[in-house]
């Protein structure tokens, strides 16, 4: 894909609306529900995709940490709203994660792990919320396998656009991030 192309696509994201990606919005709750559900919530496919791009800026073991604390938090969350306890503005605070998750893809300076692992923690920790609040009990397990993997499908989808594009041109990799920042400074205005 070529720079203007890709530049594009980032650009009209950016316009999409947010899907109903929580509570209320699915009839069935499997497997596959579980495999949709960070897809069809234009939040979650951005947020997880920006815990990619920024973990490919990474070094060492910062390269694959960040996406496990997100994909293990998020569990955490899963549970806790399955069992219905509720956490504050975890629509807001999902919200502030593409805002701030972008703008850690767009810095110019690696953002320190003592920082950045425990936001991603407690992003995740939201996100996962939203996806436990919505499941019925009975089909909680084969609902988080699902969302699971789509989680990690989105971070490693993200990690590999990260590689590319800092290969080739680390200047989209910020304006990806700036993209990003801004669809979250968008979802945070409609959340408040």
């Amino acid at each position: 894909m070529n720079r203007t192309r890709l530049l594009s696509a980032i650009c009209l994201s950016t316009l999409a609306l947010p899907a109903a990606a929580h509570t209320g919005h699915q009839d069935s709750f499997s497997f596959l529900s579980g495999l949709a559900h960070p897809v069809g919530g234009f939040d979650h496919l951005l947020a997880m995709i920006a815990v990619g791009l920024w973990a490919a800026k990474q070094q060492g073991t910062q390269r694959w940490l960040a996406p496990v604390t997100f994909v293990l938090s998020m569990l955490i969350g899963a549970l806790l709203g399955a069992a219905e306890l509720t956490l504050p503005a975890v629509e807001s605070t999902i919200a502030l994660s593409v805002l701030i998750l972008g703008l850690m893809v767009a810095s110019h300076r690696t953002v320190a792990p003592q920082i950045a692992l425990p936001l991603i923690a407690l992003f995740a920790l939201s996100h996962g919320h939203a996806h436990g609040a919505e499941a019925p009990s009975g089909t909680l397990w084969l609902y988080m396998v699902g969302f699971v993997i789509a989680t990690s499908a989105l971070h490693t989808a993200g990690w590999f656009a990260g590689e590319t594009l800092l290969r080739k041109a680390g200047a989209l990799l910020r304006t990806a991030g700036i993209a990003i920042a801004a669809s979250g400074l968008w979802l945070f205005g409609s959340a408040l």
